[in-house]
């Protein structure tokens, strides 16, 4: 069997995840061999045993998958390194409570304590040598930039992303100099072309440019494009067309993500609650002021409500009645325990409450405030979009964004994840958060009055 240079990159590339992968599972085998299957009660047989290490090896491999633990050209280092140790301690988490379930009783976690550490190290070898051989056979690829009149910042974005040592940016043009002749420019010359804020006739000649040269292409969508995402394919009078539809999940689906959010909420509480409750304490004793806040948010089609949260900030943050974003953690407002609760997502807890209600869910677009939504509604109309479903404690735009991304991205992100509701994505999006709870970027604030620039600094690239 012949195979091309691209096939037999990717085929390297999956034989070095796969290795990845079974060292992670050798470990937990040897684990289990050892000590817990002498341990069990009623002890496991062959079979038995190959469905452990089985478990092992699928669930591990799903989580590392969400958490792009196997992403090796696009991720950074730290990257590989966190993405993969949380995904193989949330799997010998939950392998540890198989077997306790199955043994009916506490196992001593401390066998399984030492192979997450023997595992940790492997990871951390792994991800330094796979990084430097990828790094080594594959040079950064030239990236050229097509954009409107407005013009981004692709180096640095690149390299706050860790994105450099992959793309190397050659130029960054307007697509007004080069769609009427696209054979002429400098694209036939890319490695990867990233296309930014062109209409759609533009960006579509470039498009179909480079997929008949094989050239790889990334398309920054628009509004517009998401919603499309979503349409159902059809034929109707002898045509293929696509019918596009307001958020309409079926009734199964809303059953079963309800049923979810009362098991999941309620699960979340009584584990919670003894961290509740010294939160509540603390509050309390720091100024005697109120435990909780309520704000006014919108929900599902424009349903005003209260959410709930533990007060972070001091009683009189907002005295002149003035809608304002956190600056992040540097916001004088905060109260000391309110940033410890901040750091840690504690203050988001009372919310689980908003969901046993009815007023949210767990996955769903963030829920904002009336006054933000009408300023961010006056530069980006399509901004009520993303009411068209119920708004949840995670989101699309949370996991795969930043606190500071600004509003029409995440526009974006709540509408691809309202183009295709499903139990899957949600269980996904859930996953996923676990990720970002200790993750910096995705906590950071924006400095006061930023609120309108926020808005229009995507503006003009999609006009």
């Amino acid at each position: 069997m012949n195979l091309d240079s691209n096939t037999y990159q990717r085929l390297n590339i999956r034989i070095v995840k796969l290795i990845d992968l079974l060292l992670l599972t050798a470990v937990f085998a040897l684990c289990w061999g050892l000590y817990y299957a002498y341990e069990m009660t009623y002890p496991f047989y062959h079979l038995g045993d190959y469905i452990m290490i089985g478990l092992f090896f699928v669930i591990d491999y799903l989580i590392t998958r969400l958490y792009r633990g196997y992403a090796i050209h696009l991720s950074r280092v730290s990257d590989l390194v966190y993405s993969q140790t949380l995904a193989v301690f949330i799997t010998d988490g939950l392998l540890y409570i198989v077997i306790t379930l199955v043994n009916r009783h506490l196992m001593n976690p401390l066998p399984l304590i030492a192979a997450l550490i023997v595992q940790g190290v492997i990871i951390v070898i792994w991800s330094l040598t796979v990084h430097r051989w990828y790094l080594h056979t594959h040079p950064p690829v030239p990236a050229v930039l097509v954009c409107d009149e407005y013009r981004m910042n692709v180096d640095h974005i690149m390299e706050s992303c860790g994105m450099d040592a992959h793309f190397k940016v050659t130029d960054i043009i307007l697509s007004k100099d080069i769609v009427g002749d696209v054979s002429s420019s400098i694209i036939k010359d890319a490695g990867v072309v990233f296309i930014c804020g062109l209409h759609s006739h533009e960006r579509n000649i470039i498009v179909k440019y480079c997929l008949a040269h094989n050239i790889p292409s990334y398309v920054i969508p628009r509004v517009g494009d998401i919603i499309m995402s979503g349409a159902e394919k059809i034929h109707l009078f002898h045509l293929p067309m696509l019918m596009v539809h307001r958020y309409d999940p079926t009734p199964e689906y809303l059953f079963l993500k309800r049923l979810m959010d009362i098991v999941l909420s309620l699960i979340a509480v009584v584990i919670f609650s003894p961290f509740m409750i010294v939160t509540a304490i603390a509050i309390k004793a720091t100024d005697g002021g109120s435990i909780f806040y309520r704000q006014r948010r919108l929900t599902k089609d424009g349903k005003e409500f209260d959410v709930l949260k533990f007060r972070s900030m001091r009683m009189d943050a907002e005295k002149d009645g003035v809608a304002r974003l956190s600056t992040g953690e540097n916001d004088p407002r905060i109260t000391k325990v309110g940033r410890i609760i901040r750091a840690i997502r504690f203050d988001e807890l009372p919310q689980l409450l908003n969901i046993l209600q009815g007023d949210m869910t767990i996955v769903g677009p963030r829920p904002e405030r009336p006054e933000i939504s009408a300023q961010y509604e006056k530069d980006i109309p399509e901004w009520p979009l993303r009411l068209q479903c119920k708004c949840g404690l995670t989101g699309y735009a949370q996991v795969y964004g930043q606190y500071n991304t600004t509003p029409y991205d995440k526009l974006l992100m709540d509408l691809m994840y309202i183009a295709r509701p499903s139990l899957v994505e949600d269980i996904k999006i859930i996953f996923a958060t676990v990720k970002i709870l200790f993750m910096k970027e995705s906590t950071e604030g924006v400095a006061e009055g930023q609120v309108t620039a926020r808005v229009s600094q995507r503006r003009s690239g999609r006009k």
